[in-house]
């Protein structure tokens, strides 16, 4: 059930971003629009596109938020992957997702003040280079 839905989500989710399909969206909207006057723009009319679009909306909601959890599942786990493998990363960065905000807050006011730091000490021409942690000023 679950192999099934996945498959349905991303192939909604890459059809529903493709350019033909927000043209196929405009043509029925169109279609609806020029069928106005036949049905005397009644509420039978309106309700047919209300009903629609907020039926579609609802659906796509999930869809498109499902594979956004799993995108970012994924990268998560492939940064993680490659936080342990390069030497010299610090490894506690790994899962950070699964912390609270305040938590976060402080890990990235620590980065930014390291940045801070970095981005301080004069550099040839505007280069950036960034120094092993611990490592004398100027070291790269």
């Amino acid at each position: 059930m679950e192999r099934m839905f996945i498959r349905i989500a991303s192939a909604t989710a890459r059809l529903a971003g493709k350019p033909w399909t927000f043209l196929t969206c405009l043509g029925i909207v169109g279609v609806w629009a020029v069928s106005g006057p036949v049905f005397g723009f009644n509420e039978t009319w309106q309700l047919v596109i209300n009903t629609g679009t907020t039926i579609v909306t609802f659906l796509m909601v999930f869809l498109i938020q499902n594979t956004q959890n799993r995108d970012a599942s994924a990268m998560h786990a492939k940064l993680d992957e490659l936080l342990h493998a390069v030497r010299g990363a610090e490894e506690r960065f790994i899962g950070i997702e699964h912390l609270t905000d305040h938590e976060l807050a402080l890990i990235l006011a620590e980065v930014e003040a390291r940045a801070r730091e970095i981005h301080a000490q004069p550099s040839p021409a505007g280069a950036v280079r960034a120094r092993p942690r611990g490592g004398p000023p100027g070291a790269s």
